[in-house]
């Protein structure tokens, strides 16, 4: 879905502002516009899968999947596509409706052999009636295209932080990489899918600045994750210090005052969150999770803890293409 800008982008000292009220208070506005703007008391449920794991050249600092660290991932190739497409299913049943799936590559560009292995694969998981989101790095004008046209509906490349703190968590790609990428899927017609990491020695500042960015896009991303760093011994940032909750919901209600209508995703870090934590993100205006036991490579809540959390929090999940276009590749099939 393109979500056009309609009024001016705030700009950091508003959202200063915003970040700086008492914490009720910013609860209160931030659960205000979500009330508007999602009447319904759903949540997207969203399983991640690495469908290629490690060996990345790139050295971003918080990742396990980085070549350039000693953790104790071991590289693995590309899944075969009827492996993912099992995993697909049992995802499905589970009661996911999104199936996002991530590679630890730089990039693909058009004519790749490696882009036409997963644009096989997408096709088979949008055939399942299920959206499909994908995370391969850098993307070209060609890629781009292709993917769309296989089927799926949403492109994830976060930001990560703020582009002037952004150089000391990855040197091997600039933020300036980052922005072209979402350019160039926000071009071939799918959605992005994009926030960041907090936890990594960022300011608040940093933090709101990646917000501003976010913003500031002509069209603004579908969904904003808003992850919670998980250190990874072996990684620069593996003895990362926990992020207290308050600041956890502090953005994430600063994020949903900022994109009304746009996802706000309570992404990696919740089982470091208590079920009363994660309730008051929800409060607060999140209204998407990654479910599943795993994320790429870190843990995850088991899918049956999180049913019942949000049972118990009276939520249903979202509906597959509720907000986002059915691809003309499998319109017919769901």
């Amino acid at each position: 879905m393109a979500l056009l800008r309609t009024a001016p982008a705030p700009k950091l000292d508003e959202l200063r502002r915003l970040y700086e009220l008492p914490l009720f208070e910013l609860v209160h506005q931030s659960r205000a516009v979500y009330t508007a703007h999602w009447p319904d008391p759903e949540i997207q449920l969203c399983s991640l899968l690495s469908i290629k794991t490690g060996g990345c050249s790139e050295d971003c600092s918080y990742c396990a999947q980085s070549s350039h660290y000693d953790t104790a991932l071991q590289p693995e190739r590309l899944m075969e596509k009827e492996t993912v497409l099992a995993a697909a299913r049992r995802a499905k049943a589970e009661g996911a409706t999104r199936f996002c799936m991530g590679a630890a590559w730089k990039g693909v560009k058009g004519g790749d052999a490696k882009l036409d292995a997963v644009c096989g694969i997408v096709e088979g998981v949008a055939e399942l009636g299920m959206e499909v989101c994908v995370t391969l790095g850098n993307l070209d004008t060609e890629a781009a295209r292709r993917l769309k046209e296989a089927g799926v509906t949403a492109y994830n490349h976060n930001i990560d932080t703020s582009p002037e703190f952004y150089p000391k968590i990855v040197t091997t790609h600039t933020f300036d990489d980052r922005l072209r990428t979402i350019g160039e899927a926000q071009k071939a017609g799918m959605s992005v899918c994009s926030g960041g990491i907090i936890g990594m020695g960022e300011t608040v500042t940093d933090r709101l600045r990646m917000l501003e960015v976010l913003a500031g896009l002509e069209t603004v991303p579908e969904s904003v994750p808003i992850n919670v760093i998980t250190p990874i011994p072996g990684t620069p940032l593996g003895d990362a210090e926990p992020v207290d909750i308050f600041e956890l919901v502090r953005l994430i209600a600063v994020a949903r005052i900022t994109f009304p209508v746009s996802k706000v995703r309570l992404s990696a870090g919740r089982t470091k969150l208590s079920r009363e934590g994660q309730a008051l993100c929800f409060y607060a205006g999140a209204n998407a999770i990654f479910f599943g036991s795993k994320l790429l490579t870190a843990p995850n809540p088991e899918a049956n803890e999180d049913l019942r959390l949000l049972r118990d929090l009276g939520f249903k999940p979202q509906a597959p293409y509720t907000d986002v276009p059915v691809p003309d590749s499998v319109a017919a099939t769901v």
